[in-house]
């Protein structure tokens, strides 16, 4: 690879990176972002459309009542304390599965709650500490950080199979290449991934705090939710431990705690 290509590769990965600085709300993380906030919306907007016209939507008036009840404390909450919601057009859905134990919130605030997760939520508090959980993802813009780093690691490999192709042995370079693809899932995706939950589940903290709903119910959520079903190694998975992240939640409950006495109703 010449010169003139490494220098033009190394200006463009500077310059995304001045250009994608940017902080995390309430944890204050950097991150790089090079996704522009209205692209995101727009995915977000058309995820959504895609879902509701693939998955059923529950009538269940009792579950619908309660994650619109929830929903629209903890929109309030983020819509008024952080920019990035200003934006967004909250809707709140509740999709028929009861074999579905899972919940997600799209870049503009569509939230989608599975019929199986209400068998770990006893309560609003301990759905709260779900949907706070997915809603936190939303502020902290963890799909867009995921897809610009997906394009740092693309650009990455560009360079280094530019690189290995110049020395001309094709069997070290697929290997090399192999090696570079378990290497940056092991060692930046898998864990950035899980720094991006954990974040999520101290953002998530805060929001049901401020919306006046128990932190202390995110603990007997997770403790329930980790009791059924086997987990993957921390290291192989997207997601913390279960014990981790009980741990981790039980750390942040004296900091989320006033917040909460403070907004109690």
């Amino acid at each position: 690879m010449s010169k003139t290509f490494k220098k033009i590769i190394l200006s463009a990965i500077l310059a995304l990176l001045f250009i994608g600085c940017s902080k995390a709300p309430i944890t204050g993380r950097n991150q790089l972002i090079m996704i522009n906030p209205s692209q995101e919306l727009q995915l977000g907007f058309q995820s959504a459309q895609e879902i509701l016209k693939k998955e059923k939507v529950s009538s269940d008036p009792q579950k619908n009542a309660m994650v619109q009840r929830i929903g629209k404390r903890i929109a309030t909450v983020a819509t008024n304390q952080y920019p990035i919601a200003k934006s967004f057009t909250w809707e709140f859905f509740v999709i028929e599965d009861d074999e579905q134990a899972n919940a997600f919130c799209l870049p503009g605030g569509k939230v989608f709650v599975y019929t199986g997760l209400f068998k770990y939520a006893a309560n609003d508090a301990e759905l709260a500490a779900v949907m706070g959980h997915e809603i936190g993802h939303a502020l902290a813009r963890h799909g867009a950080e995921r897809m610009s780093n997906s394009q740092l690691t693309q650009m990455g490999g560009q360079v280094l199979a530019s690189v290995m192709q110049g020395r001309g042995n094709p069997q070290n370079t697929a290997a090399v290449m192999q090696a570079f693809g378990i290497g940056t899932q092991l060692g930046i995706a898998l864990p950035h991934s899980r720094t991006q939950e954990y974040e999520a589940d101290h953002i998530g903290l805060v929001l049901m705090a401020k919306a006046g709903y128990n932190p202390q119910s995110a603990l007997t959520f997770w403790e329930k939710f980790a009791k059924d079903g086997r987990t993957p190694p921390e290291y192989l998975s997207t997601h913390p431990a279960p014990a981790n992240r009980i741990q981790k939640i039980k750390s942040l409950l004296p900091k989320v705690m006033p917040i909460y006495n403070a907004n109690r109703h």
